[in-house]
């Protein structure tokens, strides 16, 4: 047994010499120390060894394990060493050579697009005041003066959280909860994002961006002719000087009486084309005087008190003011999309 030890100890030294290559190494390690191993055999068959020879046949094999294991281990280090030096050598760099130019990030064209809008009404007057996406339903629906049966507060249209709590589906709650914490005379813009069970499509999404502006004031201060003139100067310094705007009458449960407002058509002057249905018109936003029965829900007498409200489509009017035909390409994160408005200040000037 002695001398089978000792046989083995020898090969393994000869094949673990200086030049041993990494595969050489490997290939002793496993036929030696592995669980298969030579050692580990021998040690299985230490049973048949007489007993008074087992203590130094055992202390033999825990002496060639462990000078193998040494060895192994400063043949892997050398070899590790080697590799980094021939690494650095191969592979030097020149650091007098000018750096790779990293692209610089920018902002998504959906936030160039709103933060342009709240300048313009930062610059007419109106303080701009976020509120909350999580809502309740009386700040979402009752407080605005949403019926009990209207279709937006069923399930296809709107989501519903727990604990009485949804999404909001518009940025109308924001007009409720400032309202009910502070006085007119107020002039403010809520930006924020909503949320309605729609199918991502061309000109539609289950989220969006929407801003909500109002106006309140005592009653006589604020009218109807307000609203036209603070609407026609907005969009023209966001659309052109030269944009025309008309206002159609329409409903809406927070506001009566109620308007529609629409813009010249963009892609064809006014003319008349595909996107426009040729009429020469696109539909931009929503607006309003603001119903008494939502001034009442904030405890304002309507008696005393009046004023307006609109609410304008982000992620639509972005597509009119860049001139991109899929709403879809805002959210699909393409850098060869996005990389069309590097920083879009000719867009947004």
């Amino acid at each position: 047994m002695r001398e089978q030890l000792e046989q083995i100890r020898s090969r393994a030294l000869a094949e673990l010499a200086a030049e041993a290559t990494e595969s050489a190494i490997e290939d002793v390690r496993v036929r030696v120390l592995g669980r298969a191993g030579e050692l580990t055999e021998i040690m299985r068959g230490m049973r048949e060894v007489p007993a008074q020879e087992r203590p130094a046949i055992g202390q033999l094999v825990n002496q060639i394990k462990t000078e193998l294991e040494a060895r192994i281990e400063a043949l892997q280090g050398k070899l590790k060493e080697a590799a980094l030096e021939r690494s650095l050598t191969e592979a030097r760099l020149d650091v007098t050579l000018p750096g790779a130019k990293i692209p610089r990030g920018h902002l998504h064209p959906i936030t160039l697009t709103i933060e342009n809008m709240l300048r313009i009404f930062n610059a007419m007057g109106f303080e701009i005041v976020a509120t909350r996406d999580i809502e309740d339903d009386f700040h979402n629906f009752a407080a605005l003066n949403f019926p009990p049966d209207h279709p937006a507060r069923e399930m296809q249209d709107t989501f519903f959280l727990g604990g009485g709590l949804l999404l909001r589906t518009h940025t109308s709650n924001g007009q409720i909860r400032v309202m009910e914490q502070r006085r007119p005379p107020l002039a403010i813009v809520c930006p924020g994002n909503c949320y309605r069970r729609d199918e991502l499509s061309v000109r539609a999404s289950p989220m969006f961006s929407q801003i909500e502006g109002f106006m309140v004031d005592r009653a006589g201060r604020i009218t109807m002719a307000h609203l036209k003139g603070v609407l026609t100067e907005f969009l023209r310094a966001f659309f052109g000087s030269d944009t025309a705007v008309r206002f159609r009458a329409s409903f809406f449960p927070f506001t009566e009486p109620s308007a529609e407002v629409d813009i010249s058509c963009l892609l064809c002057g006014g003319k008349g084309c595909r996107i426009c249905k040729h009429s020469g018109w696109t539909e931009i936003l929503g607006s309003g005087m603001i119903h008494p029965n939502v001034l009442r829900a904030v405890g304002y007498d309507p008696a005393e008190y009046q004023g307006f409200a609109f609410g304008l489509g982000v992620d639509r009017t972005a597509l009119l003011r860049l001139g991109v035909e899929d709403m879809r390409l805002f959210f699909e994160n393409d850098v060869r999309f996005l990389g069309q408005f590097p920083a879009s200040n000719e867009r947004f000037a």
